[in-house]
């Protein structure tokens, strides 16, 4: 969309002296969708949930050409030579790229054909249009002429007709013709409008589909009466999906109306065709979509892989998961749905999706409705279409209370949903404020005041994900409430800090960026790398989405070389390179990837004994370890300082991801992932399930003592594996 070159999050190259320490962070993520897809084909999984990985694996690389993918071109097309944290120019990069993701979409296609073939077994069949037998044509012939031939609107192709815009993600299919009244040819393109569903479920008790392109090529004739076809081939295209905010931007809301508009019409990335397209279609298709610069794949399979989550909700609980509710906190039931009152007593801890968002949204239905309550400050990063949240600050202001929401307009794809919330909350009386231009507000903080006793006390949420009703239900994260009047001066001043641009003074607990949380992360690992260097048990547990911080690599390798044990949990991208002598050796990384999308971020400090310890240093925190989160993003690092949170923490969410050997990943030196291996006498262990069926971190906190030995020893015994 945006014709100037975009930096890829700017890291600084590594010395020439010191080549390979770092893993290339395209290629990486472009490894942790390959874990997803390996989901697809673990036969633990019911077979609708591979399939559901499957088309989690399609949406994730669209998502990758449309942002990653299209900054690296957009450098190359403007000569740009920057070159990423492991040397290599934007022309590498995509040169690396492009053979990864044919050999990663090759996969995508087989493992489509194997679960074809297993979802027959089970009655649930797609139908390949030439396979239609005469039944089911004359019901689908009727469904066409009474529910696609009004939509649908061919066009020709010729001087007359210039080739039309193709929306983002669209799926076309073009057609060439020939007159059967006096053979003229004749070429037509027919785009398949997003608002139909892509399958059509034929009627009768198994489930049967038929692709919208498989419909539309079977009745063709039906379409172009008078014509015969001669070659027909369905195509889709992906364009550059990201916003440049422009420095010279005077009006945020203004300039994000226009340039969602903009990214609608964005430079093709990727054209993706049929296999057997045909020469002739094959160069109109890249003369007319900018086939130079697009990168161009030919698929024998499915075009759009995301789309078959829509087979995915297909009627089959036998095939699908057992359903989970979470459950409602114990320790909030415990004071009868009081939460200010529970929060009041002790800072408390949740465990998403295990134990239900509604927690949150109880918090802020209660600051609506409390007379108490004089004020409501919320950050609002994606909230989701159906916002829960959204509609408690509306309550809240209509009820006369002073709220103020946060609202993040460079929210990537969520950006238009923003700007109706931030309509709204206008509407309704709330002071919507959009932070800073040039960076973004990515904190998870909400803030109650509460009027108590002649004085006020504020009640402070901090979460790892979002305020988002429906990722909370299959992201693990952590809320943490508290009414500690320490964080709760800390908060008001980030508040001030995003609304007024007033920077803090020194902050009490927590740390923030872009401001000091980098210094602060690095501090804490010199004071590991100075009790190893005195003899003292030194370590680091981090749990995050990325690590991608040149700065922050170096500091571990630095704590590796001087005696440190580091244990990191990294769901997606990493670039630091574990197990290497002399450089990384006592790094461990793995990677989890299951049912629930691993989304927390934690961080534990040894501190002089061996982790877990009651005196460890423990964090959670809303940012992952990437140089936007450092220098881009206003984030924040909250130190757990409550006995029973702090042991609910590190002795069970951290020791259990830790221990994990039913859905993790061991990241190898090269760069190779391996599915961890019980340690031999040890039984498997599933994170998810543990937590699904063991009490929740919420409760009154008893029952984590009677857990803790087991899980140390077994902590130690998968270190003894170590990375190789």
């Amino acid at each position: 969309m945006v014709s100037r070159p975009r930096p890829i999050d700017p890291e600084p190259a590594p010395p020439s002296d010191r080549p390979g320490r770092y893993f290339n962070r395209e290629l990486s993520w472009l490894a942790f969708n390959r874990r997803v897809l390996e989901e697809a084909c673990n036969p633990a999984h019911p077979l609708l949930e591979r399939l559901r990985f499957l088309s989690i694996s399609g949406s994730n690389i669209d998502e990758f050409f449309m942002v990653r993918v299209a900054g690296l071109l957009g450098q190359q097309m403007q000569g740009v030579e920057y070159r990423s944290a492991d040397g290599l120019t934007p022309g590498q990069q995509l040169a690396e790229i492009v053979k990864e993701a044919d050999r990663l979409v090759d996969s995508q296609q087989a493992v489509w054909r194997d679960l074809t073939a297993a979802l027959a077994g089970e009655g649930i069949t797609v139908l390949d249009e030439r396979a239609i037998d005469d039944e089911l044509a004359t019901w689908l012939a009727q469904h066409f002429r009474e529910q696609l031939f009004p939509i649908l609107t061919p066009q020709a192709l010729d001087p007359a007709h210039p080739f039309p815009f193709i929306p983002n993600a669209g799926l076309s299919v073009i057609f060439d013709l020939v007159r059967q009244s006096d053979g003229e040819p004749i070429r037509e393109l027919v785009l398949l409008p997003p608002s139909i569903p892509r399958f059509v479920r034929v009627p009768g008790e198994a489930a049967r589909f038929i692709t919208m392109e498989g419909v539309l090529k079977r009745f063709s004739g039906l379409l172009f009466p008078g014509y015969e076809v001669k070659a027909a081939a369905a195509f889709r295209i992906l364009r550059d999906s990201d916003i440049e905010l422009e420095e010279e931007a005077e009006d945020l809301v203004l300039y994000f109306r226009t340039a969602i508009k903009r990214r609608r019409r964005g430079r093709v990335i990727r054209l993706e065709m049929e296999t057997g397209i045909g020469s002739e279609l094959e160069q109109v298709l890249k003369g007319e979509l900018g086939g130079a610069e697009a990168i161009l794949t030919e698929t024998g399979g499915f075009l759009g892989l995301g789309d078959l989550a829509m087979l995915v909700d297909t009627d089959r609980p036998d095939l699908k998961f057992t359903p989970y509710s979470p459950r409602f906190p114990e320790r909030i039931r415990e004071f009868g749905g009081d939460c200010f009152a529970a929060i009041r007593a002790k800072d408390i801890v949740v465990h998403h999706p295990y134990e239900s968002f509604d927690v949150v949204l109880e918090f802020l239905k209660q600051a609506a409705a409390d007379p108490d309550v004089i004020a409501i400050k919320q950050t609002l990063y994606r909230a989701g279409k159906q916002s829960a949240v959204v509609n408690a600050l509306i309550a809240a202001a209509e009820a006369g209370k002073s709220v103020t929401a946060v609202v993040e307009l460079k929210a990537r794809f969520d950006e238009e949903q923003n700007l109706l919330w931030a309509s709204a909350l206008e509407r309704a009386g709330v002071q919507v404020v959009y932070g800073f231009i040039d960076w973004k507000t990515h904190a998870k903080v909400s803030v109650v005041v509460r009027r108590e006793g002649g004085a006020y006390r504020s009640y402070c949420h901090f979460g790892t994900g979002n305020y988002h009703p429906v990722t909370a239900r299959i992201y693990t994260d952590l809320s943490f409430f508290t009414a500690d009047p320490r964080i709760g001066r800390d908060a008001a001043a980030i508040f001030n800090y995003v609304t007024g641009y007033v920077e803090p003074g020194k902050l009490e607990l927590l740390s923030i960026s872009p401001r000091d949380l980098r210094n602060t992360l690095m501090t804490l690992i010199d004071v590991e790398i100075a009790n190893a260097a005195a003899g003292k048990p030194a370590a680091v547990w981090a749990k995050m989405n990325s690590l991608v911080d040149p700065a922050v690599i170096e500091k571990l390798y630095e704590a590796s070389n001087a005696g440190v044990e580091i244990d990191l949990i990294v769901r997606g991208i990493c670039c630091l390179r574990p197990g290497v002598p002399g450089m990384s050796e006592r790094v461990r990384v793995k990677s989890v990837v299951g049912r629930f999308l691993e989304h927390s971020r934690i961080w534990a400090f040894a501190n002089g004994d061996v982790l877990p310890n009651d005196g460890a240093k423990v964090y959670i925190s809303s940012a992952d370890w990437m140089p936007r989160n450092f220098d881009r993003r206003v984030e924040f690092m909250l130190p757990i300082l409550n006995e029973t949170v702090h042991d609910q923490v590190l002795d069970q969410v951290m020791v259990a991801s830790l221990i994990d050997t039913e859905q993790s990943w061991d990241l190898r030196s090269d760069g190779s992932y391996e599915r961890v291996m019980p340690v031999e006498g040890q039984k498997d262990f599933n994170l998810h399930q543990y937590f699904m069926t063991n009490p929740s971190l919420s409760g009154r906190g008893a029952a984590t003592a009677k857990r803790r030995k087991v899980p140390k020893l077994t902590v130690k015994a998968r270190r003894r594996g170590g990375a190789k």
